[in-house]
């Protein structure tokens, strides 16, 4: 996915005489690792009609496709180096990379690429075009708050991550680790359901109105992994009669008070699946799970959102996608968040 775009260039071919060169630098987010990425760079190449050099000296050429950096890694094989080799030294390289990742180090000489843009000629030959960001295909920015939520493992918080990194979002995470109840409710959930269920409601409560209705100068909007209805939801099923009465009474009262999800999504897996999940991802605490307390989640979910009339809701089936690993699949639930929007 194509995330920043850096102004374009035009500059007089260097080490040869020839045509001048448009550059520019682009940044894009991507499951391939760099050697996969490499071949799929070249093989469009060829598709734009980009020929083997006929000798060893530098020519036009129609498309010029590299890797300059791949996160902080430092590559050296046959086929590919990053760092690009003498990157540094060129203004048509750093000037364009710097305006879209002025802040990144180089990984190797151990400056930042802004620093290093600085220390060069500058260039001043613009060019009006423009690379169409593919993240401009799914409005979420048009959006200030999106609350994901689901069953257990049902992925919420990996697509908030992947949904805040890719469209410059405010990433909001329930802080469930430290809840010094959580692994004590599940040695023993009679005795830990009250003070657990009463320790997220005033976290979340406070995390929701601190981060939320308060955005960020510089984030388009705010994404988190669960919303306070959650405290209801899991409440009714841990609780007892009474304990749930004075709990819902409370709930009510902090509810009122608090900023509401412009989209609120919720993530369906089966209860097959999301076993599954729990048990790959090995957090101790969760590995005595049982399906039918998930099912009963699901429940709660369920009369929830048919009960619903005041927020926008989406309900997404990620039982048999994959968005984490596989970008079709992360797309695919770009698209179904899209049409609700």
């Amino acid at each position: 996915m194509i995330i920043k775009t850096a102004p374009v260039y035009e500059v007089p071919a260097a080490g040869f005489t020839g045509g001048n060169f448009l550059n520019t630098c682009i940044l894009v987010h991507s499951h391939k690792n760099p050697l996969e990425t490499i071949t799929i760079l070249q093989q469009i190449e060829r598709d734009l009609g980009r020929v083997p050099r006929s000798g060893d000296t530098y020519e036009d050429r129609v498309i010029d496709l590299d890797i300059l950096l791949f996160d902080d890694q430092i590559i050296s094989t046959d086929s590919l180096q990053v760092p690009h080799p003498r990157m540094e030294q060129r203004s048509f390289v750093m000037q364009p990379l710097a305006a879209i990742a002025g802040k990144v180090y180089h990984p190797v000489i151990k400056k930042s690429i802004q620093e290093i843009a600085d220390s060069l000629e500058s260039l001043n030959n613009k060019v009006s075009f423009e690379i169409p960001l593919s993240r401009k295909r799914y409005p979420i920015t048009n959006i200030n708050f999106i609350a994901i939520e689901g069953n257990i493992g049902s992925g919420k918080t990996s697509l908030s991550h992947k949904i805040a990194e890719d469209f410059n979002g405010k990433q909001v995470l329930e802080r469930f680790a430290d809840n010094p109840f959580l692994p004590l409710f599940y040695e023993d959930t009679e005795r830990y359901a009250f003070p657990l269920e009463m320790s997220f409601l005033a976290d979340r409560y406070q995390q929701l109105s601190d981060d939320v209705a308060q955005q960020d100068l510089f984030s388009e909007f705010t994404v988190a992994d669960y919303y306070v209805i959650k405290s209801l939801i899991f409440s009714k099923i841990t609780l007892e009669k009474e304990e749930y009465s004075l709990y819902k009474r409370l709930f009510n009262m902090m509810y009122k008070e608090l900023v509401k999800p412009d989209l609120y999504i919720y993530l369906y897996q089966t209860e097959d699946r999301l076993l599954e999940n729990i048990k790959k991802r090995g957090r101790d605490y969760e590995q005595n799970i049982e399906a039918s307390y998930l099912s009963q989640i699901q429940q709660g979910y369920a009369d929830f959102i048919r009960s619903q009339q005041d927020l926008k809701i989406k309900v997404i089936d990620v039982t048999d996608l994959d968005f984490v690993n596989n970008q079709e699949d992360y797309l695919k639930v770009l698209e179904q968040i899209t049409s609700a929007i």
